[in-house]
């Protein structure tokens, strides 16, 4: 990562969509998203379409899965017995948090079920997909002092967490 000597925070509108072209978020009629530059607050493609924009400008960014939420980890789907799951009722969508093997949880998706067995999918559900943004700036200013030492953004009238 290279480190923004003058980092700004960003508020920007957003509709994400999927290949095919179908609208899978947006953040218009809500609150912006707002982020500080450099710290991976937000996917590393998108960061880098927009990292020139200005207050008011508009564009549509294409960003391929390996700079999204990557490409699919093969090693991150595994079939496990279903007596190791949370609950006996798991069907193909539940989501549940796993144990990731270094003190953290992670969020799996069940992917498949047999009778004794799940199979689960740690990868994020958009790894593997280009994703298209249509970004419109709504502010940027020079992150505060503070906002770079707690290493994100602050919201309106300051420490927002």
């Amino acid at each position: 990562m290279i480190l923004n000597l003058n980092p700004r925070v960003v508020s920007f509108h957003y509709t994400l969509k999927d290949k095919d072209g179908q609208v899978l978020e947006s953040s218009f009629g809500s609150d912006p998203l707002m982020f500080l530059e450099g710290v991976g607050q937000i996917i590393p493609g998108l960061e880098e379409a927009i990292k020139a924009m200005q207050a008011g400008d508009k564009k549509t960014v294409t960003v391929k899965a390996k700079d999204a939420y990557g490409e699919v980890e093969a090693d991150m789907i595994v079939e496990v017995p279903r007596e190791r799951l949370p609950k006996p009722d798991v069907a193909v969508g539940d989501r549940f948090h796993a144990d990731a093997g270094d003190g953290h949880a992670q969020v799996v998706m069940v992917t498949k079920v047999t009778e004794t067995h799940a199979t689960i999918d740690g990868n994020h559900p958009l790894a593997g997909q280009d994703l298209t943004f249509e970004v419109e700036i709504d502010s940027t200013r020079n992150a505060t002092d503070e906002e770079m030492k707690h290493g994100h953004a602050h919201g309106p009238g300051g420490h927002n967490h």
